[in-house]
């Protein structure tokens, strides 16, 4: 299972509003994800248009998913800006992680300004539907473990 903190997005929103002002520079407020389950593990899939590929990063460590990338601001100083509406610094997400999650498998891909990461269940999480057998006359019952699928 999946726990999701917003109050770590809120805050990281409410100090980017209180700090910034007129002509300073802008940093990322949040980087916008979906997150869904299919059949046996989730998808995480985040919005980074913009990103350097190089800079994306996606760490595990103590139960915590950690996304953190990077867009450069431009560096044409000669420009007059008229409008200045896209966030150039560093974006950073975290999840914390369920028990029910095989962290050695994850992975993650990054294509056209989209991260994806697909987070598998543990095989000790996944659903499974217990056989339960009858034997023949002294009504003993055993129950054998059949994977569901």
């Amino acid at each position: 299972m999946l726990r999701f903190d917003p109050f770590n997005d809120l805050e990281a929103m409410t100090r980017g509003l209180l700090t910034s002002q007129a002509g300073t520079d802008r940093s990322p407020r949040f980087m916008p994800m979906d997150l869904y389950k299919v059949d046996d593990h989730y998808v995480l899939t985040a919005d980074l248009p913009g990103v350097d590929p190089g800079s994306v990063d996606v760490n595990v460590d103590n139960g915590t998913l950690t996304l953190t990338a990077h867009r450069s601001a431009r560096s044409e100083d000669s420009v007059q800006w008229l409008t200045s509406e896209r966030f150039f610094g560093t974006y950073r997400r975290q999840l914390a992680l369920g028990e029910g999650i095989d962290t050695a498998k994850i992975s993650a891909t990054y294509e056209n300004g989209v991260l994806t990461v697909t987070i598998p269940l543990a095989e000790r999480a996944k659903a499974r539907r217990i056989e339960v057998v009858r034997s023949g006359g002294g009504q003993q019952i055993e129950a054998t473990t059949v994977e569901a699928g």
